[in-house]
């Protein structure tokens, strides 16, 4: 179809083909790969930062035992190198498809909500703040939950194509 079958007005494949368009497109998806090489760089680093921490906690007197806050500073580092590849997978994922998954989206979000709620101090923080983390992560695994469950009702003939 074409803007004289669509009563004049350009369609989306219309606009897509508009040379400004595509250079703009082309432009985004440069950046969106900038961004995977920064984030394989930031997940090196977040490597080292979990050796570090990790050296660090255990070489301390008494040698090689943990408290608990160790354990959580360790696993708080350990958390945040997985988000950052969960990052660079949506980043990946944007680049091959030209298109978010919502799912993807929201399994980061849900680890970094859970990241949270592993490393928080809850005898620094208020009940409300709690109750407000628990509320976001039932939030995020519930529509996760639902994007997958969607995902495997749809009927194959609205499956896209791979």
């Amino acid at each position: 179809m074409n803007e004289n079958e669509t009563g004049g007005m350009p369609t989306q494949q219309d606009v897509f083909d508009e040379p400004l368009v595509r250079r703009l497109r082309a432009s985004i998806r440069h950046a969106a790969r900038v961004l995977a090489v920064l984030m394989v760089m930031v997940i090196w680093w977040g490597v080292a930062d979990v050796v570090y921490v990790l050296y660090s906690r255990v070489s301390k007197h008494p040698y090689y035992l943990l408290e608990i806050s160790d354990i959580l500073a360790v696993f708080g580092a350990f958390m945040a190198v997985l988000i950052a590849i969960e990052v660079f997978v949506n980043i990946v994922s944007y680049l091959k498809e030209d298109a978010l998954h919502i799912d993807i989206v929201l399994a980061t979000a849900y680890m970094a909500v859970l990241r949270k709620i592993i490393i928080l101090d809850y005898k620094e923080v208020s009940p409300d703040y709690v109750y407000a983390t628990a509320a976001l992560a039932l939030a995020l695994a519930v529509g996760y939950w639902l994007t997958k469950k969607s995902h495997r009702e749809r009927p194959s003939n609205l499956k896209p194509n791979p």
